[in-house]
């Protein structure tokens, strides 16, 4: 038989053949370049008197000798993404804040390095390096550290990869590094679409928008008054909206629609970052600019950082983080694009190709499984699986201090319905085992050090955590997941709106919520009945101040309940798990808050500054309160909460979890 001017059917097979054999090559050519890469250009170098220049025929990349600022990134046709009009030391920079503790002054350092190397220079890849080496002789406004920064491009691969390699050495001065990230300061005239997940994208004001507007509690946050788009016209912009947790950061950028390309950072790991899996930064934000962070006290307040003292050694490698470029159609299919390609670049870790020997591969790495379960017979008699909990390997220290570790590596994983765990890549070193197991209180640690060796496959077997449990629950609030997001959230004031959070499950993100408790409570604080309120709808997110005339008072909120049969020599425990704090102190009242002293007190506790950065939790504290059963009475009782710091709209804490437990009972043990 015979088709379309007489084409058979095999020839036609044969055509379908070759067409779908050259899409797949397509694809898999810019997807995994690496098994293509005789069909791409090779990768050039070109070392100029005050540049370096490294392209593959996609991207170009420019680099300043020997300082190693990013002053170019040319792209299919597009001289520079960057922000031309800026200065060359300013469009795209490594950068620190750090200071010397004896001395107190803080600099903001981008890094300016004094020499260059060529690392590898091959048809399929080009690693350079920039260096700068401290001495003695600096004095004390150079940051006291050795500075490797490395920049690589592959043959075929649409970006390029950076990481940097900060070292300490024995004896050297007293330091303090607070920040540590890379920022792009991305063309103004071509990026307006930012894209951060599959539900938080918009239209960005520009630079100037903000320049042009109203400015509300604090610099970073700006009412749009007379935006160049004028549909942004009354809308907030704050760069802490777009903020996001350590393992949900992986990529995030910018669209341009005209061309339209795409400009992402991908972070193929958490490995290298700092505070846990759930420590929450930033991202990209108006300018526009995209950023790479590794650490910062944001969330968790100014004593998060590197602290060097006494002369302590140390050295750690940030990155490679990846910045991938890509064309398209459509924002939707660049989107899509980046979070394919960031999906590869993850499978990919650890790298294969740095060059640096603090970069082990993984050959160099072990690994490490085992299963995690739970024991609290007051809610099963059985072990329990420790389904879905975030099980960690992080530097040796107390329960729960991973959140605060910056200077060694974290390597996460979240566990499977049954408990079991794997964590892959790890590099060589010994460790402690962590876990924070959603719906459970607390925090576990294993009780021994676990080592890991090149090439090790540890088995841990079973594991068993034994939460803070005394007796049985009597009542609860909320959900014990180191979160606030479960209780009531207002919407916020009308003419403080940011349109992208409007019926967002992040409602939160949205600015001023702090002052919509006075709007709900301008005179009495909450009361919180058990068993006739809902705290979905009655708890307020966040325990704050009240504004009466731009004066911040304290609050005390009352818990409600009923207690039969109470048992006058038992005694009763509340469990207090803080999801956030910020210069507050919480005081403990039972029955009578007119006593000489409260029951219990907080003191003064956190700076993370969740309030004000629109976050629903910063760092997790749990403090186990014990009730005498001489304080309690038969029928109703009444537990005063009061937040004894006033003055600031962003003093006061965000509950995570509040439980009343009886005295033990035997049936259970």
């Amino acid at each position: 038989m015979e088709m379309g001017g007489g084409l058979s059917i095999l020839g036609c097979l044969v055509i379908i053949f070759l067409l779908v054999d050259c899409s797949t090559k397509i694809h898999a050519h810019r997807r995994n370049p690496e098994s293509n890469q005789g069909s791409s250009p090779p990768v050039k170098l070109q070392v100029l008197d005050n540049h370096v220049e490294i392209d593959n025929g996609i991207v170009k990349l420019t680099l300043l000798k020997p300082s190693g600022m990013i002053t170019g990134i040319g792209y299919k046709g597009i001289n520079n993404v960057l922000e031309y009009r800026s200065k060359e030391t300013q469009r795209g920079y490594w950068d620190i804040v750090w200071s010397r503790p004896e001395i107190g002054k803080s600099f903001f350092d981008t890094l300016q390095c004094t020499s260059f190397k060529v690392v590898a220079k091959t048809k399929d890849q080009v690693e350079v390096s920039f260096t700068k080496t401290w001495n003695v002789s600096l004095g004390n406004n150079v940051v006291p550290l050795n500075i490797d920064k490395r920049f690589i491009v592959l043959r075929g691969v649409s970006g390029f990869y950076s990481y940097a390699i900060f070292e300490h050495l024995k004896g050297w001065p007293d330091l303090n590094v607070d920040e540590a990230r890379i920022a792009f300061k991305l063309h103004q005239d071509m990026f307006h679409y930012m894209a951060i997940s599959d539900d938080k994208q918009r239209i960005m004001p520009s630079d100037r928008d903000r320049t042009a507007g109203h400015v509300l509690d604090y610099r970073e946050a700006v009412l749009l008054t007379n935006p160049g788009n004028p549909n942004l016209k009354g809308e907030v912009d704050d760069k802490y909206q777009y903020s996001c947790e350590n393992k949900d950061n992986r990529v995030h950028g910018w669209i341009s629609s005209n061309p339209r390309v795409g400009f992402w950072v991908i972070t193929p790991s958490d490995e290298f970052r700092a505070g846990g899996p759930v420590k929450p930064d930033l991202t990209s934000h108006a300018g526009p600019t995209s950023l790479a962070i590794f650490f910062s006290g944001h969330y968790a307040g100014p004593s998060f950082g590197i602290r060097l003292r006494n002369g302590e050694a140390w050295k750690k490698v940030f990155g490679p983080v990846f910045i991938y470029l890509n064309s398209g159609s459509t924002n939707n299919a660049l989107w899509e694009d980046a979070k394919k390609q960031m999906s590869e670049e993850t499978k990919k870790w650890p790298y294969d190709f740095p060059m640096s020997v603090d970069f082990p591969h993984a050959s160099q790495r072990g690994t490490i499984s085992g299963r995690l379960l739970v024991r609290d017979r007051y809610i099963s008699r059985e072990l329990m699986p420790a389904k879905s909990a975030y099980v960690g390997l992080a530097p040796p220290g107390n329960a729960g201090s991973w959140q605060e570790e910056t200077k060694g590596y974290q390597f996460w994983t979240r566990t499977d319905d049954k408990g079991y765990f794997t964590i892959q890549g790890v590099r060589a070193d010994t460790y402690n085992l962590y876990a924070s197991i959603p719906g459970i209180i607390g925090d576990y640690k294993h009780d021994i050090d676990v080592i890991i060796r090149p090439g090790s496959k540890v088995g841990i077997g079973d594991l068993v955590y034994d939460p803070p449990r005394h007796g049985p629950t009597l009542w609860e609030i909320g959900i014990p997941d180191r979160s606030a997001a479960e209780f009531y959230i207002p919407d916020p004031a009308p003419g403080l709106v940011n349109k992208l959070f409007i019926n967002h499950k992040d409602k939160f993100r949205q600015y001023g919520l702090w002052d919509r408790y006075t709007d709900l409570y301008p005179t009495e604080d909450l009361v919180y009945t058990v068993g006739i309120s809902d705290y979905r709808k009655d708890w307020f997110f966040a325990h704050v101040n009240r504004n009466i005339d731009n004066n911040y008072t304290p609050t005390t909120w009352r818990i409600l309940f009923d207690v039969r049969n109470v048992s006058r020599r038992g005694t009763y425990t509340l469990r207090l798990a803080l999801a956030s704090a910020n210069f507050a102190e919480i005081q403990v009242w039972i029955n009578n808050p007119y006593g000489h002293r409260p029951l219990f007190t907080t003191q003064r506790i956190g700076r993370d500054n969740a309030i004000a950065r629109h976050g629903i939790h910063g760092q997790y504290r749990l403090y186990s309160i014990n009730l005498s059963g001489f304080q309690l009475v038969n029928g109703r009782n009444t537990i005063y909460l009061k937040q004894a710091r006033g003055s600031s709209p962003f003093a006061g804490v965000m509950y995570d979890y509040i439980r009343l437990e009886g005295p033990p009972q035997a049936y259970y043990n």
